[in-house]
């Protein structure tokens, strides 16, 4: 058997270099389409790299293709809730759940704490459920409606729905980064969440104050016209009503009950679809072409609705494209950037430069600042490479886990990095699973909405400063020793 070689420091940077480079590229020649295609294109140019020094180094290729296939299989679960998702998001456009929810929210939501609001019901929502994805795929579609309605500013909207949505998943004994991050560092769950609190309820307090105030500087001098020409054109589309809302109490019943995410969308989407042929004839008919009978015409259109999406044609360009959405097509670009990126850090991960990266981190740790500031940052670096948030916490997790104990830092220290690192700051990053579903769930990209997601980037910093202040830091009690006369 050939001998693995060690991969050095200049070695693990190579394709990190590489892939900002090329990222940078993506960005600066393509803006806006940077992720359907060029990004997926630097990911998988990045992990060739990897693999030729991991063959330089003595792996074989064969081995390198196992990690790229285990890597890939770690993300399927979430690509099927992305598919069911896609469904999900044509099948309630259909039966009028979403424009009923559209509807309402602009009858009962104040322009001026529009953002505020928003931000606060995300979070109650996740931390009932125990999941930003579901919140988002919900209300949070919801909410990038009435803003459209409010000519509100969708960057901030998308903004705000991301920090409600993680705080309240981050809070949630329901939610499975919550209670992986203790299980790794070796913690009791409800002490993991209490000892968060006091980075998380700052920085969410923080973050629902600058939303106010952003939302008392809009113009809503045309909004009130706006509202009612928008009400108007959706009362004439669809067949509203509070029952169309059943759908959503499904799903929200189903998380709660802790059902898994996969076969929870799917069966909100099915009802989705029973709503449309139930409540929404009119309108389905609208969408019918003489080829066959009427009864298979009204399924095909909702069948069309599950994998393609819908489309609709009002007087209202805005009010179009954020309706003429959905379906399980719309979701493929977002897989394709998943499997090329969980790719490039299957591959890192199997020939050591993950590792090789995170060992020089630790070098000269020598304080609580220190130990926490950089399992923050590896868990960031871990997210921007691996794209994953899973990994983001584990990895760091089993590496970090002794050097905290050899400092005297109680693991609820790690614990909570872990959470305020990996998984607070994967929706800000395009290519991570988190940012690429909020992408495609929301429509907004994850670099227009990143300065505006003030809960996911205060809560690092803050934990950061807590460190090196000393602020609700933990030590490990020394055991007693018992003298015997």
């Amino acid at each position: 058997m050939k001998n693995i070689k060690e991969p050095s420091l200049f070695d693990a940077l190579i394709p990190l270099v590489l892939l900002v480079l090329m990222m940078g590229s993506a960005v600066y020649l393509f803006a806006d389409d940077s992720s359907y295609g060029p990004n997926q294109i630097s990911l998988l140019m990045a992990m060739g790299v990897a693999s030729v020094i991991g063959l330089k180094n003595g792996h074989t290729w064969k081995s390198i293709e196992e990690g790229i296939v285990k890597g890939i299989s770690m993300s399927l679960g979430a690509c099927l809730i992305l598919f069911a998702v896609g469904s999900l998001i044509g099948t309630w456009m259909l039966a009028g759940t979403v424009p009923t929810l559209i509807y309402y929210g602009l009858s009962l939501l104040n322009p001026t704490f529009f953002y505020a609001a928003s931000c606060l019901i995300c979070a109650v929502v996740a931390m009932s459920i125990g999941s930003s994805w579901t919140t988002a795929a919900t209300v949070g579609v919801a909410l990038i409606g009435v803003a459209t309605g409010m000519d509100m500013s969708l960057a901030i909207t998308a903004g705000a729905i991301v920090s409600g949505a993680y705080f309240g998943d981050k809070l949630s004994p329901l939610s499975e980064t919550t209670n992986l991050a203790p299980a790794i560092a070796g913690t009791d769950l409800f002490e993991h969440i209490k000892y968060m609190l006091w980075t998380t309820v700052p920085s969410f307090t923080i973050s629902l104050i600058l939303f106010v105030i952003l939302g008392l500087s809009e113009d809503t001098s045309q909004v009130s016209s706006r509202i009612e020409q928008m009400q108007t054109i959706l009362s004439e589309e669809f067949a509203l009503g509070v029952h169309l809302l059943v759908p959503l109490v499904v799903l929200l019943t189903l998380a709660i009950k802790k059902v898994p995410a996969f076969p929870a969308v799917s069966i909100g989407a099915l009802i989705g679809g029973i709503w449309a042929l139930f409540f929404q004839n009119d309108l389905v008919s609208s969408m019918l072409d003489n080829e066959f009978s009427s009864s298979v015409q009204n399924l095909m259109v909702v069948w069309t609705a599950l994998f393609d999406g819908v489309s609709f044609n009002t007087p209202d360009d805005n009010l179009n494209s954020l309706l003429s959405r959905g379906g399980m097509s719309s979701m493929l670009n977002t897989v394709w950037l998943i499997i090329c990126a969980m790719s490039f850090g299957a591959v890192l991960e199997r020939v050591g430069l993950l590792k090789a990266i995170v060992s020089a981190c630790l070098k000269g740790a020598d304080s609580a600042g220190s130990m926490v500031s950089r399992t923050i940052l590896t868990c960031i670096g871990t997210n921007l490479v691996t794209a994953d948030q899973y990994i983001s916490i584990v990895m760091p997790g089993r590496m970090y886990k002794e050097e905290f104990e050899k400092r005297g830092l109680h693991q609820l220290n790690l614990s909570r990095s872990l959470e305020d690192g990996g998984t607070i700051t994967s929706p800000l990053i395009p290519w991570n699973t988190c940012g690429a579903y909020m992408h495609g769930v929301l429509g907004v990209h994850p670099f227009t909405y990143f300065f505006y997601a003030f809960f996911n980037l205060i809560n690092p910093i803050l934990a950061v400063i807590y460190a090196y202040l000393g602020i609700k830091i933990l030590r490990l009690t020394p055991p007693k020793v018992t003298i015997k006369t």
